[in-house]
């Protein structure tokens, strides 16, 4: 590991080879750009030119041109192919923690002048589930794209956790109930959950139940209900919803998903279920908490979805 950005430039030096774009005199002749690490990096994480071009946002042929020049001018063969996927070779493998410190380096100054930028413009690489967007924040934030139109939202609501070290994301809005501690931000409310089905579903000889794919066997909560009996697994919670409604079965949700349908031919049963320890967050990484438009969207946010705390407390279904 590297204790200061000179030891840094030292090892990257003792190496040979050059992060810079430019170079700074005739003698260093294999000097490359931190693209090429980078894309040898992500090679590396993806097994694939393919896998790391679509996730780079290049064309394969840029990456596999990068990667062969790079070997190309220091006599070396970085990767090989193998049946699952390029591997390092030795001489991959001796560079691999001195391209990571560089990607770590590289993306701590993008942070810290991001962190000193008072635009109101540029912009904002958002995310967070798409069911919260689809169905509570949509309309909101097309509102906000009004109010500050040199304001750009990049918005992400796949399935996973962006990592918001390497800037995959700035602002993210998320269901959780300990965030990391390299993220500040602030807890809107706690989620509560209850039992839903639909209206025609009869449950009074047996409960047929829709849980999540990491469930094993019956879960706990289900121990209230009478003959408890798994009949799907799901892995999204607009799938779950879709399945309650088409009538598989009952299932826990937080009560924001069912309560924002307004399906009449939904109901949630009577049962008192505990609050969950689950909030729902607005987090941001702290090398940005003075960046204007990423603080200026995160008030907006905490505005509206505090004007939703009864539909996350499940009140609009009692």
């Amino acid at each position: 590991m590297f204790n200061s950005c000179g030891d840094l430039i030292s090892s990257v030096h003792s190496t040979g080879l050059l992060i810079n774009s430019q170079k700074m005199h005739s003698g260093f002749a294999n000097m490359h750009s931190w693209d090429d690490f980078r894309y040898f990096l992500h090679v590396v994480e993806y097994g694939s030119f393919s896998q790391a071009a679509a996730k780079l946002g290049v064309n394969h042929s840029t990456v596999s041109r990068r990667i062969q020049a790079l070997e190309s001018a220091h006599g070396v063969k970085l990767l090989e192919r193998t049946q699952t996927g390029y591997q390092m070779t030795d001489a991959g493998a001796s560079v691999f923690e001195l391209a990571e410190q560089m990607q770590l380096a590289n993306l701590a100054a993008s942070r810290v002048l991001l962190g000193q930028d008072a635009r109101l413009a540029g912009e904002i690489n958002l995310t967070m589930p798409h069911e919260l967007f689809d169905h509570v924040l949509a309309k909101p934030l097309r509102q906000f794209t009004l109010n500050y139109p040199e304001i750009r939202l990049n918005l992400q609501v796949s399935k996973g956790l962006r990592n918001m070290a390497n800037r995959e994301a700035d602002l993210a809005v998320r269901f959780t109930e300990t965030p990391p501690e390299y993220l500040i931000g602030s807890r809107v409310t706690t989620m509560q959950h209850g039992f839903y089905k639909h209206k025609d579903l009869d449950v009074q000889k047996g409960t047929p139940l829709i849980v999540w794919q990491r469930d094993k066997g019956i879960p706990h909560w289900a121990s209230q209900l009478l003959k408890p009996e798994v009949v799907m697994q799901v892995d999204d919670l607009q799938s779950m919803y879709t399945a309650v409604a088409a009538g598989f079965g009952l299932a826990r949700m937080p009560c924001f998903m069912p309560d924002v349908m307004q399906n009449n031919d939904i109901e949630r049963l009577p049962n008192l279920l505990p609050r969950s320890n689950w909030g729902v967050w607005i987090l941001n990484h702290v090398d940005l908490r003075h960046t204007a438009r990423i603080q200026t969207c995160r008030r907006y946010l905490q505005q509206v979805l505090s004007e939703y705390i009864p539909l996350f407390a499940g009140e609009w279904s009692n």
